[in-house]
């Protein structure tokens, strides 16, 4: 069990600029329960590696940074899973809210329980990965269901809070015309959703698996084209009020 007045992380960015909004301190923490097939950092996957950081010391690096942050800029946590480490996560946000400073959540949606549902209630910002639609593909894609996914969808929807989609494009595995229908089709009611994110999918970490030892499934795929980008982006457009690409 990890520690509450602590993270066990990754690495931190400072003024990040793309997750979340505004200028943002981003901490990426250790840990993850998904295995998708493109992740560009699974030296996160292992629980046990990178380093401890107290939350202490998060606030103070978060305070020291505040008047960069503006009006919409904050702390944005990402990972890995930072779910794994709820209670440790809920502790930081509280004192981070004390001090004025906005807070942002990036999650794959693996857990929701009592202790998630208290981060969320604390956290401005969910920016939620769906990594695809249908259960099957979502399965290939990350070894996991994305029931929970969309469980964490519609209690954040139920809360009223802000939140973000983000949605990897992969070719041949997350680029089927139906299933983007069909997530626009799952999500057009939602309120609480600002925007979607389309991520194009790139092999900018395959030299991580190989350090690893692990075999990239995907060293065949390329990033998808512009005509492929485009026609994801005008069928989002159908859906939500606004897509961006990053």
């Amino acid at each position: 069990m990890y520690a509450t007045d602590s993270l066990r992380i990754h690495s931190i960015e400072s003024f990040g600029t793309h997750d979340g909004p505004g200028i943002r301190l981003v901490v990426f923490t250790q840990g993850c329960h998904f295995r998708c097939l493109y992740c560009a950092n699974p030296d996160t996957w292992d629980l046990h590696q990178g380093r401890e950081i107290s939350i202490d010391e998060i606030v103070r690096m978060a305070v020291a940074q505040k008047s960069f942050f503006g009006k919409k800029g904050g702390v944005t946590i990402s990972g890995g899973e930072p779910t794994l480490q709820r209670l440790a996560l809920l502790s930081l946000f509280k004192k981070l809210h004390a001090e004025g400073i906005n807070t942002a959540l990036d999650s794959n949606g693996k857990i929701l329980n009592d202790e998630v549902k208290a981060l969320l209630k604390e956290t401005d910002y969910l920016l939620l990965d769906v990594k695809h639609i249908n259960d099957e593909w979502h399965h290939l894609l990350t070894s996991v269901s994305n029931q929970s996914v969309l469980e964490v969808a519609a209690y954040r929807e139920q809360t009223g809070k802000a939140m973000w989609l983000r949605y990897v494009l992969v070719p041949g595995y997350s680029d089927q015309e139906e299933y983007l229908h069909q997530l626009g089709e799952h999500f057009k009611h939602y309120k609480s959703i600002e925007k979607i994110e389309i991520q194009p999918y790139h092999q900018l970490g395959v030299h991580k698996w190989e350090a690893l030892g692990k075999t990239y499934e995907l060293a065949h795929v390329q990033p998808p084209n512009q005509e492929c980008i485009n026609k994801t982006e005008e069928i989002f457009k159908m859906y939500f009020k606004e897509v961006v690409v990053n």
